[in-house]
């Protein structure tokens, strides 16, 4: 997996995503703490609000980004954009009113919105083997798994000599670092051209924008898949959004275990990443990740006992035990995705495929931040757990129902006439005069033959 490093202009790239991630994680320990000191009790309000924010620019920007991004200069695009969030982030420690607050958060997650595509485009350029790009996907999954144990470790070992306040320096250096590592690489130009077409351009743009989204419409495990990021999405805001009041308002405790009882659903997630590698190799996906849909319901029942209890001091360790089990259910989910999306999609659609999950998937957080936030701070905790555990069970039980047992075969078919390297013959082997690849049967009305 670590041989891909050896290639300049990636390890430069990928010590970028890891500082960044860094910078962001203390972020986050800090905007709670932030949200704390404005708000009090009502913290859950403001930090579900402002989760909303970040979900509603990744939603909104991302796909127009995407659909410019091709004609930007790709290294100016990500540099400015680490420029502009570490601006916003030096800003962040001075704001004294909760609007000052969206208003910067949805500054920094716009600029978020257009690095994050942007990079991912770069890196199949970078690593054009398949084997080598494969590689730098898991790399950059155990890096968001580090940076969710790390981060809050590193966060709560600053908050024994600083204030909260100072961390958000420390993101500030993050994002400077990740532009400069990026500034000094040589980006290649991309792989693909993206070739003149005679349709209108509001057509080929709203093609590009929808193609994604029909995909997941026709494919049962992709609409199953969809049902699981909901149900994932209800358990992690309940941890993102509630954490902090959890951790200082329900059991009393000081601002250093807030970090710590986030890098416990980090330690979670980052055990399973490490253990799915080889289950995988012998158990199906669907079990997998139904699997750990499942699991939300009885560590949203734990949950609820934390919650109802006036004391004791079981509640603390008992909190940690959730948030785990939370992070390690979430990741029996989101770890083999793209496996599924791989799977699912025929070569030409997985780039539109891969950008629908993107953006479905932070529909359904824009979902359950505000209701995790809005429910805690107006009905209580209590009604939270209840409301995001029933949506969690139900939308598990709508991915069983949706997810076949058995998959339709693979159709085999020829054409005639393509040229080599024509992007609808990535998986296609040459037979006679013409090529011969296989695709999933349902998706029939979407397969692109020209």
């Amino acid at each position: 997996m670590l041989d891909v490093l050896r290639n300049r202009t990636y390890r430069r790239l990928f010590t970028a995503q890891v500082v960044a991630l860094t910078g962001t994680g203390l972020a986050t320990v800090a905007l709670a703490l932030l949200a704390y000191d404005l708000a009090g009790a009502d913290a859950g309000s403001v930090l579900g609000t402002a989760l909303a924010v970040k979900m509603l620019a990744y939603v909104a920007i991302a796909p127009a980004v995407g659909a410019v991004a091709d004609r930007l200069p790709r290294r100016a695009l990500l540099v400015g954009a680490d420029l502009t969030r570490a601006g916003v982030a030096l800003l962040l420690p001075f704001v004294h009113q909760v609007w000052q607050v969206y208003v910067l958060i949805f500054v920094l997650q716009a600029s978020s919105a257009a690095f994050t595509p942007t990079f991912q485009a770069v890196i199949p350029d970078v690593l054009p083997a398949e084997r080598d790009y494969t590689r730098a996907l898991s790399l950059s999954r155990l890096a968001y798994d580090l940076e969710s144990l790390c981060s809050p470790a590193l966060a709560a070992a600053l908050l024994s000599l600083i204030t909260y306040n100072w961390l958000f320096l420390g993101t500030v250096a993050g994002f400077l670092a990740s532009a400069a590592l990026v500034a000094s690489a040589v980006l290649p130009k991309p792989a693909v051209s993206i070739p003149v077409s005679t349709a209108p351009a509001t057509g080929r743009v709203r093609s590009r924008a929808t193609g994604g989204a029909r995909l997941f419409l026709a494919v049962p495990q992709l609409r199953a898949l969809l049902a699981l990021d909901l149900a994932v999405a209800a358990a992690g805001a309940m941890v993102t959004v509630n954490t902090v009041v959890y951790v200082r308002d329900q059991l009393g405790r000081s601002a250093g275990d807030v970090p710590l009882a986030l890098g416990a659903f980090g330690a979670g997630s980052m055990i399973v990443a490490l253990l799915l590698p080889r289950m995988l190799d012998h158990v199906p996906d669907r079990a997998v990740m139904l699997r750990g849909g499942l699991l939300l319901t009885p560590v949203f029942v734990v949950l609820g006992a934390v919650t109802s209890t006036g004391g004791g001091s079981w509640r603390w360790p008992a909190l940690l035990a959730a948030w785990t089990a939370f992070g390690a259910a979430c990741s029996m989910v989101l770890t083999p995705t793209g496996r599924l999306i791989r799977r699912a999609a025929p070569a030409e659609a997985r780039t539109s495929a891969f950008a629908a999950q993107f953006s479905l998937s932070h529909s359904c957080w824009l979902l359950t931040y505000p209701l995790a936030g809005w429910l805690g701070a107006t009905a209580g905790l209590r009604s939270a757990v209840l409301a995001l555990g029933a949506v969690a069970l139900a939308a598990t039980l709508l991915a069983v129902r949706l997810w076949p047992v058995r998959e339709p075969a693979p159709v085999e078919h020829e054409h005639a006439g393509l040229p080599a390297g024509h992007p609808h013959l990535a998986d296609a082997r040459r037979v006679g005069d013409g090529w011969r690849h296989s695709h999933h049967p349902l998706l029939d009305g979407l397969h692109a033959h020209g």
